[in-house]
């Protein structure tokens, strides 16, 4: 069964940081792009970043120099580690798996940001 489960959000101060997790199973997940988006309500979905097979990564300028993204590929999971958080960065973040062969969704993790 394939599952990607993000965890790690939650409410944070204006300013302050937080690790989001996508933890990976039922598929070969070193194959796989991994792809951080996220989406308040009634706006697009947007990529916040992406890490490729080869560990090259892709970033949305809004989180240039803020967010960094990594993979463990012995723990099959992919993390968000997120600085200098902003109250504009309130939404859900959803862990996104593709390859040639599939493309898979987890649930969503909210982050609030707020004082």
């Amino acid at each position: 069964q394939v599952q990607l489960v993000e965890s790690g959000g939650g409410l944070v101060q204006p300013g302050g940081s937080l690790t989001l997790s996508c933890a990976a199973s039922g598929f070969p997940f070193s194959w796989y792009t991994i792809r951080w988006y996220r989406q308040a309500p009634d706006k697009q979905r947007e990529l916040v970043e992406g890490i490729g097979s080869g560990y090259d990564t892709t970033y949305a300028d809004s989180v240039k120099d803020r967010f960094t993204i990594s993979r463990n590929n012995a723990k099959n999971t992919v993390y968000l580690q997120m600085n200098s958080l902003k109250p504009e960065d309130t939404t859900v973040y959803y862990c996104n798996g593709n390859y040639v062969s599939g493309n898979f969704w987890g649930q969503g993790t909210q982050v609030t940001v707020s004082s």
